[in-house]
């Protein structure tokens, strides 16, 4: 297999140097991500502002965050060490499963096993938490069990998505707007990442129920009609299913304990496929997840509202409004659950 060139900065000399001299190491992964030892994330003393602030700022450049740990982490850890990033406090809307330890309602516990976690979550290129107005400001992945043969996430980095846009695309895709089709949320398509300051696109494929464009040389909006909307959607997909090829995404694999932070503005995701399979195929694969709360609200341009009632009949009359579920089904043959 060939070597990947990243599209990516490199890591800031700066930012290593303060995650260094607190004892800790950071290297970049390629083609995106890095991985980080010496920070104990198990400690009940989080690691000075300073630190954080450097680990947050690469975790922003260089989309998502391994931390190798020695001992295993309790739940509490993991949760604990989320509040690090972002808003600093857990937004957790998720359901309970009835293995989580403790039926701690900020653990989303999946699994490829129904006994032991809720399955089949995320098969499709997605943001968390995209239904909120401040969309979550990061995730958490704590791997409890990696599956024995496979089956771990795939990450993109939509700064360097939009990058391998063409110009056309640039263009036309500024002037879009998405509805999510479960609240009603309005997200621009493309937004400045608030750390890194880089054009990123974003769409959550499962979960879409509109798309609006403003017209480009009058006042005025108009909906994707159900060809466009299944064209920009495939679009969507195909760009940040390249950047396995280019340089701007990467399937991870989990190692034990892994503990995975993602950068949520910045990079999107989603499950391997091999996530997903049986049991007698894979193995059993168990992860907790941890969402964080949104440090402000990702707004459209153009005097768009933040929401929309989706739930009300099409307000243009003509176009796609699909609210409920997974929203609009771009293709037939794609699994969608969220």
């Amino acid at each position: 297999m060939v070597a990947q060139i990243s599209r990516l900065p490199s890591l800031d000399p700066s930012r290593v140097g303060i995650i260094e001299e607190f004892g800790g190491e950071i290297i970049p992964l390629e083609p995106i991500g890095a991985r980080v030892s010496g920070v104990d994330l198990s400690s009940d003393i989080p690691p000075p502002a300073d630190v954080v602030d450097a680990l947050e700022h690469e975790m922003a450049v260089r989309g998502f965050l391994v931390f190798k740990n020695e001992k295993q982490l309790d739940a509490e850890d993991f949760l604990r060490a989320s509040c690090w990033w972002g808003g600093k406090e857990l937004h957790s809307t998720h359901g309970v499963h009835p293995a989580t330890p403790g039926g701690n309602r900020h653990i989303f516990r999946l699994s490829n096993d129904r006994h032991h976690g809720i399955p089949g979550v995320g098969p499709q290129w997605h943001n968390d938490g995209s239904f909120n107005s401040d969309t979550f400001s990061h995730s958490g992945y704590h791997i409890i069990r990696p599956a024995e043969r496979g089956g771990g996430t795939y990450f993109a980095h939509q700064g360097a998505a939009h990058d391998a846009l063409t110009e056309e695309q640039k263009e036309r895709w500024a002037r879009l707007s998405s509805v999510n089709s479960a609240s009603g949320v309005v997200h621009p398509l493309v937004h400045e990442h608030p750390i890194s300051k880089r054009k990123c696109i974003c769409l959550h494929l499962g979960m879409t129920g509109a798309v609006i464009e403003k017209l480009r040389d009058e006042d005025g909006f108009r909906l994707f009609q159900a060809d466009e909307l299944a064209d920009l959607c495939h679009a969507y997909n195909d760009i940040l299913n390249a950047g396995l090829e280019n340089g701007y995404a990467v399937a991870y694999e989990y190692r034990e304990n892994d503990c995975v932070f993602i950068d949520n503005l910045a990079v999107a995701h989603r499950a391997a496929p091999e996530a997903h399979m049986p049991v007698e195929q894979q193995g059993l694969r168990i992860m907790h997840r941890s969402t964080v709360r949104g440090v402000e609200d990702l707004a459209p341009g153009f005097g768009l509202p933040q929401h929309v009632d989706i739930q009300r009949p099409n307000p243009f009359s003509t176009g796609v409004w699909q609210s409920g579920g997974t929203g609009f089904r771009w293709d037939e043959s794609a699994r969608l659950q969220n």
